[in-house]
């Protein structure tokens, strides 16, 4: 029986004090540079000490108050509103060395009252005013591009509309095909002054094409139907010479877009020559 007891605390010896090493390796972490530390219990702030650090830019000095354990990522964010640099246009110099932000200042022993130096990132600052305005005439274009389109599915009702009617009544009202293909050039027009790039021009080109579509169908009802003829119907040959005018003046208005022509693109049978464009 001792025996046996003996075995079972032994057992529960060696249980409880891998249990422990476990513990032990959970409470540790791996610092910058590959240093196996004790890792720190953020919830116990009021322990953690604060230092008060001398920040030179130029020949003004900012004493920021930090803790000690933050990284030089977060002393850049408490110089941002002192300095008026972003985080990412500047460079902190600590004993002539330019620091990483995610490194951590302790690590670096950087302590009380210890002098760093604050420098412009001249680079950063200029690729990050690039993206600014990279971004902002992205949301331009996008918000446009938005409103076109709406626009431009108003007028796709309006053609089915017509399209309906034509195929009930037999005939159609010129001058109202007329307008209708008008207003549909003119979206074409403003679809080519939206400044797009990436997905955006990929949008822009689809839209055109159905827009260049819309514009094939009137054609076409025009050739088929026209108000006032007495069958509803006439020749494909009179249809074509009096388009024919009319069709230059549209290519015309498509040559001062200003996008180069699509390569490649697949061929339709269409009653009016397209320029295709992005």
């Amino acid at each position: 029986m001792k025996a046996a007891a003996t075995k079972a605390e032994v057992s529960k010896m060696v249980s409880s004090e891998k249990m422990q090493q476990r513990e032990r390796v959970s409470e540790l972490e791996i610092r910058p540079g590959g240093m196996l530390v004790q890792m720190r219990d953020f919830d116990q702030s009021l322990s953690i000490p604060t230092i008060k650090v001398k920040v030179k830019y130029g020949s003004s000095y900012h004493h920021i108050q930090i803790s000690s354990h933050s990284s030089f990522g977060e002393l850049k964010k408490l110089l941002a509103e002192p300095t008026g640099f972003h985080p990412e246009e500047q460079k902190l110099i600590y004993k002539k060395k330019e620091r990483d932000s995610k490194a951590y200042l302790d690590v670096a022993r950087v302590k009380d009252g210890s002098k760093i130096v604050l420098v412009e990132d001249t680079l950063s600052r200029e690729r990050r005013c690039i993206q600014m305005l990279k971004n902002a005439n992205f949301e331009k274009s996008s918000k446009l591009l938005k409103q076109v389109n709406f626009e431009v599915n108003k007028l796709f009702q309006e053609v089915i509309c017509i399209e309906v009617r034509a195929c009930n009544e037999g005939r159609v009202s010129e001058k109202e095909v007329e307008n209708l293909t008008e207003m549909l050039m003119r979206k074409l027009i403003e679809l080519d002054e939206i400044d797009a790039v990436g997905d955006l021009r990929l949008q822009r080109r689809e839209q055109v094409r159905e827009v260049q579509k819309k514009i094939e169908t009137l054609d076409m009802m025009k050739l088929q139907y026209i108000e006032g003829n007495s069958n509803g119907v006439i020749s494909t040959k009179k249809g074509k010479q009096s388009l024919e005018p009319k069709q230059k003046q549209r290519q015309k208005g498509v040559r001062i877009l200003k996008e180069e022509a699509l390569r490649n693109s697949e061929s339709v049978v269409v009653t009016t020559k397209w320029e295709t464009f992005d």
